[in-house]
């Protein structure tokens, strides 16, 4: 969006959408998709803006591993003969069967690559709720907040925002370090996350709330 439009949306959207909800008592940080496929230079899913998140993502997930957070990450896996699991979706998207064991572009980014003691989730669907464990993982640990990184802002961002409000989580999504191929659909995407399912803040805002 423009700068013209971005007032007028916000102008528009004033006392109807746009509420904060904040932090809650426990938060966790979910790291989403950031694998090789969309920092690889040449490759179908390369996003500048994902690379530029990854970067600013490394020092919030160190920071929340010296805060004892509980962390999660995500990747994407289909089985490579047949690609059933991955049902309509990789129809409609037939670059998303690179997301096969062994492929690296597959591979989680070495910036943000989990640590073996870290909690990873297989999805096969935008949302990192759909089809799998991760509700009940985070409702057992105690976890209200949800804190998003990752990619794409337009895709599995925006469906793990969506389904984490549906589940019941405040959603906080870190709008440095979450990324898009394209400027208009991450920043369109941002506003209405902000707008309806979560709050957008920064990186800073993040650090500020482990630190307190």
């Amino acid at each position: 969006m423009s700068n013209e439009d971005d007032v007028n949306a916000a102008d528009n959207y004033k006392g109807v959408w746009g509420n904060r909800i904040g932090f809650g008592r426990k938060a966790a940080l979910l790291s989403i998709d950031f694998m090789q496929g969309y920092t690889t230079e040449g490759a179908p899913l390369y996003a500048p803006g994902v690379v530029e998140a990854v970067g600013r993502a490394q020092s919030v997930l160190q920071a929340a591993r010296d805060a004892g957070a509980l962390i999660v990450h995500t990747n994407i896996r289909y089985h490579p003969g047949h690609f059933l699991d991955g049902g309509i979706w990789v129809q409609k998207a037939p670059v998303m069967k690179a997301m096969v064991e062994g492929n690296p572009l597959a591979d989680f980014c070495n910036e943000v690559r989990p640590l073996d003691s870290e909690l990873v989730i297989s999805k096969q669907y935008a949302s990192a709720f759909f089809g799998t464990t991760l509700a009940a993982t985070l409702t057992a640990q105690g976890i209200d907040t949800l804190v998003l990184t990752g990619c794409s802002t337009s895709g599995c961002i925006r469906a793990t925002a969506v389904d984490g409000v549906q589940h019941g989580f405040r959603v906080m999504v870190l709008r440095d370090c979450v990324g898009d191929r394209h400027s208009a659909p991450h920043e369109a995407n941002l506003f209405d996350i902000d707008s309806k399912y979560g709050d957008v803040i920064n990186a800073e805002d993040y650090l500020h709330y482990l630190g307190s």
